[in-house]
């Protein structure tokens, strides 16, 4: 097959394409890069006002005053001739709802002379988009990423972009593309609840790990526990990050000797992956039922991970609690008895371990994970 992947968040569609390539189909990427983490893309689209100080700051008067989105109206420009480029494909696969990240206006119309291309389209919901934003704001599950937002309207500003999706402007993409898509896949529990009941959903496919790019190594708790926080600022508050912290200010202040803390920030992907390559615990994210790619990936590495694992994971997948995964929760004391549990069995931090990358091979691998999206294609 020839496929064409649009877009690129987390390194998913570059994991998916090199299952893909594995199996012997033709995979091109287009997309940004998102920004600082600078994924690798086939073409790259990305805005030279976004990335020019001067520019952007430009950019922003021109907003202000004009009302004009010089950034949008650039990309929009820059897509339209890349599209040009393109020949068909058996299937073209967007990583978003808003995937091009221009108008919706804009989108749609970019996206009518894409789909002529293929006479098949699929979305995932692998973030934010419609579906999982207006089903957490009917506050349908214990916690989302918009819980912070629904307990304290004062970070509206912190989730306009998260808004952006239930606004009347994007119900219009949002139409059109369910219009046009042949069918929807979810990467994980938190995308396939709010999917339950639409009829082009076509059921989860989990994130694809190339487990063969990742290297595992055992554990050793011999010498102090080293502890890793990454932190990517625009998404801190949507992932509870506030509770990791004040976690960690207890317990460096209570096991000085037994533990090291590292946290990061805004780094690029590249740099990211190997960053915590010495941690044996990583915090991820609270407000989640399942794992992330950022979560897959350190587990993979053998990590014991701070993530989603609520009971729809452990009933999904047939495993026990605390086994896996350390299930996150937004409550700062149960992060520390957790965290002192861990730092004072050394033992079960290596049995964690072990099994986190067991796991991820068993259940996430990249050509198996392709396979399954193969599957799902050809039926369409």
């Amino acid at each position: 097959m020839n496929i064409l992947l649009v877009g690129e968040y987390s390194r998913l569609h570059n994991s998916l394409k090199e299952g893909l390539e594995a199996l012997n189909h033709k995979v091109v990427i287009i997309g940004s890069g998102d920004g600082f983490k600078s994924f690798p893309v086939d073409y790259k689209v990305y805005s030279v006002f976004r990335e020019n100080k001067a520019l952007l700051l430009l950019s922003k008067a021109i907003l202000k005053v004009f009302r004009v989105n010089i950034i949008k109206i650039e990309l929009a420009i820059k897509y339209y001739f890349v599209f040009n480029k393109l020949k068909q494909f058996d299937v073209i696969q967007l990583i978003n709802e808003a995937s091009l990240k221009t108008t919706p206006r804009l989108e749609i119309a970019l996206l009518k002379k894409l789909f002529k291309k293929t006479k098949k389209v699929v979305l995932l919901s692998c973030g934010e988009d419609y579906y999982s934003v207006s089903h957490a704001l009917k506050n349908k599950k214990k916690y989302s990423i918009l819980t912070p937002y629904l307990n304290d309207n004062s970070l509206l500003k912190e989730y306009a972009f998260t808004l952006e999706y239930v606004t009347k402007r994007h119900q219009k993409l949002h139409t059109f593309l369910l219009n046009n898509y042949n069918g929807v896949i979810a990467s994980d529990l938190d995308y396939h609840l709010p999917l339950i009941n639409y009829s082009k959903y076509l059921g989860i496919i989990p994130n694809p790990i190339n487990t063969d790019l990742i290297s595992y190594k055992p554990l050793d708790c011999d010498t102090k526990i080293q502890i890793f926080l990454g932190i990517n600022t625009q998404n801190a508050i949507k992932k509870g990050i506030v509770f990791f912290e004040k976690a960690l200010e207890r317990i460096s202040l209570k096991y000085p000797n037994k533990v090291d803390i590292t946290i990061t920030k805004d780094l690029p992907y590249k740099t990211y992956i190997n960053s915590y390559n010495k941690a044996h615990i990583i915090l991820d994210q609270v407000y989640a039922l399942d794992q992330g790619y950022n979560a897959l990936e350190a587990m993979s590495k053998g990590k014991v991970v701070f993530t989603g694992a609520e009971k729809e994971w452990l009933d999904y997948y047939n495993v026990k609690e605390d086994n896996i995964v350390i299930n996150a929760l937004p409550d700062v004391d149960y992060l520390v008895k957790k965290l002192e549990w861990l730092i004072n069995n050394p033992k079960t931090i290596k049995t964690i371990s072990s099994n986190a990358q067991a796991f991820v091979t068993a259940n996430h691998n990249h050509i198996k994970i392709a396979e399954q999206y193969i599957a799902t294609w050809e039926k369409l």
